[in-house]
């Protein structure tokens, strides 16, 4: 093809532009009509299906059942927590402070898209730029783009026929090129809205153009016993397990304390879990089949990402019983490159280390999330708030999960108060900008009106400050 990655990426942020320009003059009734259209066309039983089944197909990856679900989910979810929301013109008149704050858009946005929330993701990220009066241009990874045009071109129908401009929505679709295509379009357009792997993340923040990314996820959870052991199980397996792993926001690694081990070992296998113990040659054989250049390097064995326990098993020549829904690890023995089993996995295995208390639990996490997943999430099951404040205060992530799945939790859910979003900040421990669940509200620039105010300045600072503070400084 004569046309290069650059020229090519100019064409749709040229096209792109000329739709923003219009959208400059929408009002509120226009962009809660947009969201709502796109959210009901595009999450009808018919397309669900055949999105999830399109991308299980294509990507290999994952399960279709569990995609429906995840795009009920998600894409209601996020609509939801933005309708009836004001994102154009005023949204606050202080008149203590003089203050107004004004919504404007950014322009035209990259979104960088992943192959493991591909089904859900480019649905988020186009109504939140409709939300906020921006043209998007979604940039899918190369095992989703058939699904990710798919899903494009019905935004696309739903938004030319309520008589607006379908370029608000457009697509990378060029099989010929694929990351110039992408690092042209973080270079060209205004804002760059990120979710995928390390790598893609750090091009992103070394643009040079405004963006937000996500960090590594390696979700570590703490049991005490102190809660019922079956439940626990139960929502680790249901989360370990959904969608065969492919996010990075399940249960990794799990810290056990010694007086409950067994009974939680126990409650896993009940509910579909297998342990490969430490030192096994289980162990062994999963290890080199998850990290095949182990211990030198944690590049993790593409055919085992988001692939089923029995179908990891299998490749690694493991026997494990039918119906095997997740395998642990135990990993008892130390943390980093030597012990690949305390790293991210992205497939239903999860690492097992035991624990004192409380403060060894702690620690162990600590040691954990420095090789792998500072910033993004960790969990705990316990009914003693002192527990959970604790870790809350210690541990340097952005989400604590308290009794509740982890991945059906740190990404928002029908009920816990997160967020719903599909790009989690994970602070600067995470190498990231943000700390927070992204929602349309990253997706405004804000302008601030000043209106004089009474003079608030104080006849003497001293009113203001504890004498015991001012006699210390003056001694």
């Amino acid at each position: 093809m004569s046309m290069n990655a650059h020229d090519y990426v100019a064409e749709l942020v040229k096209r792109a532009r000329k739709a923003q320009k219009y959208a400059n003059n929408f009002t509120q009734e226009d962009v809660d009509l947009l969201t709502a259209a796109v959210t009901y066309s595009l999450t009808k039983p018919e397309k669900t299906k055949m999105f999830a089944e399109m991308l299980v197909e294509e990507s290999k990856m994952g399960i279709s059942e569990d995609k429906i679900s995840k795009i009920y989910g998600k894409v209601w979810g996020s609509y939801l927590q933005m309708k009836d929301k004001k994102s154009v013109g005023l949204l606050d008149d202080n008149k203590e402070t003089g203050i107004q704050k004004w919504a404007k858009p950014m322009g035209v946005i990259a979104g960088i898209m992943p192959v493991t929330n591909g089904e859900a993701t480019p649905i988020i990220k186009a109504n939140m730029a409709l939300k906020t009066r921006n043209a998007i241009i979604l940039a899918p990874h190369p095992k989703c783009r058939k699904l990710n045009l798919a899903i494009v071109n019905e935004i696309r129908a739903t938004i030319k026929k309520l008589g607006y401009p379908e370029d608000l929505v457009q697509t990378c679709h060029c099989e010929w090129v694929k990351l110039e295509v992408s690092q042209e379009l973080m270079t060209q357009c205004d804002f760059i809205l990120a979710t995928g792997g390390e790598a893609l993340v750090k091009a992103a923040y070394s643009s040079g153009t405004p963006a937000i990314g996500v960090g590594v996820g390696n979700c570590v959870s703490i049991v005490t016993g102190k809660t019922p052991m079956d439940k626990v199980a139960e929502m680790i397996c249901l989360s370990k397990a959904y969608d065969n792993s492919t996010s990075c926001s399940t249960e990794n690694n799990i810290i056990v304390f010694d007086n409950c081990y067994d009974d939680f070992i126990k409650a896993m296998e009940n509910h579909g879990a297998f342990l490969c113990k430490e030192g096994s040659e289980e162990k062994a054989k999963l290890q080199k089949t998850l990290w095949p250049n182990s211990p030198d390097d944690h590049v993790l064995n593409r055919a085992v990402i988001a692939q089923s326990a029995e179908d990891i098993a299998a490749l690694a020549r493991l026997e494990v019983p039918s119906g095997t829904k997740v395998i642990m690890v135990e990993e008892f023995n130390g943390f980093g490159l030597q012990h690949p089993f305390t790293g991210e996995k992205l497939s239903p295995v999860s690492g097992i280390q035991k624990a004192k208390n409380l403060d060894d639990a702690i620690n162990k996490m600590l040691s954990t999330l420095e090789y792998q997943g500072k910033g993004h999430s960790c969990g705990i099951h316990t009914d003693d708030p002192a527990d959970v404040d604790k870790l809350a205060s210690a541990v340097p992530v952005t989400k604590v999960v308290v009794n509740q799945p982890q991945c059906l939790t740190n990404s928002g859910g029908w009920n816990c108060g997160y967020p719903v979003s599909l790009t989690l900040g994970c602070g600067t421990w995470g190498g990231n900008s943000v700390s927070h669940n992204v929602t349309y509200k990253d997706l405004l620039n804000y302008t601030y009106v000043s209106r004089q105010i009474p003079n608030w300045k104080p006849e003497s600072l001293k009113d203001f400050i504890n004498a015991d503070i001012i006699a210390k400084v003056d001694a």
